[in-house]
C-alpha cells in the first residue's frame, strides 16, 4: 500500500506541475484557479470529505454492530457458518469451520448482494476482527483476509438498488434492465477474484512476526475470542457446533440459488423490506435464544465509535490521494489516452471514466454515472447508459474497502489483496462490456 499511495500522489503532483508550468491566465480570468491551486483545494476538500464520511458511518456502524452483537450472543453466526460450511471451508481453509468469522463473512456478502451499501460495512468489519484473532502476524493481511476482501470487492450483486433508483430518476423506461447484466458481471468477477487470490498468495509470503508486531494492542481480538471460546469450552458445545447434515447444507445453498431469480423478478418489491426485516429478525432471534437484546445491542453499538476513529486516518490518506489524482487532471489524461484503444473494444470514451474511477471513488463514480445517464446525447437506455450502470452495479470502491476494513484492524501490509481485487475489477469491466454488447447492440 505504501507504493500505491506514493505512486498516486507522485502522478498527481507531476501532472499538476506540468500544467502549472504551461499555465497562462487569459485576460479577465484572474478568478480561474491555477492547476496547483486546484490541486491544493482538491486535497483540502478530500481530507474534509474523508472525515465527514467517517462521521457519517458512525450511526450506521453503531446500528449494525449492535445487531451483530445480538447475533453473536445468540449463536447466529455459528448457525450460518454451519449451514454454508461445505462452501466456506474450501474458500477459507485457514479458518476453523465453526469460527464466528465464517458467519460474519456470510452476512457481509449477503448484505452486499442485496445492495445494502454501508449497512454491509459493519458485518465486514466484524468479520475482519474475527479473522484477525487468527492472525499469526498482527498488522499483516492473512490469506483469509485477502480472499474475503477480494470477494467483497467483486461480490455477486442481486439487487443494485441505488443504481436502479438513479436510472429511474434519469427517465429510464427499464430501470431494472441491468439486473441480468449486473448478475452476470459479478459472478464472473467473483470467480476471477477467487482464482486471483489463490494464485497470488503464493508470491506474497506472510513472513515471521517481529516483537513489535506481536506487542501491538488489538482490543478487538479479545472480543472476537470471547465469542469463539464458549464453543470449545465443553464437549457438548463442541458437538453443538459440528456441521449440519449434508442435505441441510445443500438445502441452504439451494435457497440461496433460488433467491437469485426471485430478486431479479421481485427486487423492487423486496428492497424496502430488507433493512427493517433484518433488524426485527436479529432482535427476535436473540430474544428467543435468551439474549438480553437491549444490553447486547448497546454493547455492540459502542464499537461503532471506536471503529470510526480507527479508520479516519486511512480514509484521509487514500481519499486525499484520489482527490489529487482527479484535481490534477491526470485522470483526464489517462482517459483520453486509453479511449483510443478501448473504444473499438466496446468501452467508449463516455464510459471509460466510470471504469477507471469506480475502484477509486464511490461518490465520483456515482457522479459520473448520473452525468452520463442525464446527458441528452446518451440517455439511460442507450448502450453507454446500460454499460456505465452495469459497471457501477457490478464492482466496488476497492481502495475505500481496503482502507476501511484493513484500517479497522490496523493492517498495513496488505500483501496480494490489492492485486487480486484490481484483477476482479478489470474482469468486471470486461464482463460488463461483453454482456452489454451482447444484449444492447
Amino acid at each position: 500500500m505504501n507504493i500505491v499511495f506514493l505512486l498516486i500522489v507522485v502522478t498527481a503532483f507531476a501532472a499538476a506541475a506540468w500544467r502549472q508550468w504551461h499555465f497562462v491566465p487569459s485576460d479577465g480570468a484572474e478568478a480561474v484557479s491555477s492547476p496547483m491551486e486546484a490541486l491544493s483545494s482538491g486535497m483540502v476538500a478530500s481530507a474534509t470529505g474523508a472525515i465527514e464520511l467517517a462521521i457519517g458511518l458512525v450511526g450506521v456502524m453503531a446500528l449494525f454492530l449492535g445487531l451483530m452483537k445480538v447475533a453473536e450472543e445468540g449463536g447466529m453466526l455459528v448457525i450460518i457458518a454451519k449451514l454454508i460450511r461445505p462452501l466456506m471451508v474450501r474458500l477459507f481453509p485457514q479458518v476453523p469451520a465453526n469460527h464466528p468469522a465464517m458467519g460474519a463473512m456470510i452476512l457481509n456478502m449477503s448484505a452486499n448482494a442485496l445492495g445494502l451499501g454501508n449497512a454491509a460495512t459493519p458485518f465486514g468489519i466484524r468479520a475482519m476482527q474475527a479473522l484477525d484473532a487468527l492472525n499469526p502476524r498482527p498488522g499483516t493481511a492473512t490469506n483469509a483476509m485477502a480472499m474475503f476482501l477480494a470477494i467483497n470487492t467483486s461480490g455477486v450483486t442481486l439487487l443494485p438498488a441505488k443504481v436502479i433508483a438513479i436510472r429511474a430518476a434519469s427517465g429510464s423506461m427499464d430501470p431494472a434492465g441491468i439486473l441480468p447484466t449486473t448478475l452476470f458481471a459479478t459472478v464472473v468477477s467473483t470467480l476471477a477474484a477467487i482464482a486471483a487470490a489463490l494464485l497470488f498468495q503464493r508470491f506474497f509470503p506472510v513472513g515471521q512476526p517481529t516483537a513489535e508486531e506481536l506487542a501491538m494492542a488489538r482490543p478487538w481480538v479479545a472480543d472476537a475470542q470471547a465469542v469463539a471460546l464458549p464453543a470449545a469450552s465443553t464437549q457438548a458445545a463442541a458437538e453443538d457446533v459440528s456441521a449440519y447434515p449434508l442435505w441441510v447444507c445443500i438445502l441452504a445453498l439451494g435457497c440461496i440459488v433460488l433467491a437469485i431469480p426471485a430478486t431479479i423478478f421481485w427486487g423492487k418489491v423486496i428492497a424496502p423490506w430488507i433493512v427493517p426485516t433484518m433488524m426485527l429478525g436479529f432482535l427476535v432471534f436473540g430474544w428467543l435464544r435468551g439474549v438480553r437484546i437491549y444490553e447486547a445491542f448497546v454493547e455492540g453499538a459502542k464499537d461503532g465509535f471506536g471503529v470510526a476513529l480507527r479508520i479516519m486516518p486511512y480514509l484521509v490518506a487514500i481519499l486525499v490521494a484520489v482527490g489529487m489524482l482527479r484535481a490534477s487532471g491526470a485522470l483526464d489524461v489517462i482517459v483520453g489516452t486509453l479511449a483510443v484503444v478501448t473504444a473499438p473494444l466496446g468501452l467508449p470514451a463516455e464510459a471509460l471514466p466510470m471504469a477507471l474511477l469506480r475502484p477509486l471513488s464511490g461518490s465520483g463514480a456515482y457522479g459520473v454515472m448520473t452525468a452520463t445517464l442525464t446527458d441528452p446525447a446518451i440517455g439511460p437506455d442507450s448502450y453507454v447508459g446500460y454499460l456505465v450502470s452495469t459497471i457501477m452495479g457490478s464492482s466496488e470502491t476497492t481502495f475505500y474497502v481496503l482502507a476501511v476494513y484493513f484500517g479497522a484492524v490496523q493492517v498495513r501490509r496488505i500483501r496480494h489483496t490489492l492485486l487480486a481485487a484490481l484483477t476482479a475489477d478489470v474482469v468486471a469491466v470486461v464482463a460488463s462490456v461483453a454482456i452489454c454488447r451482447y444484449l444492447f447492440t
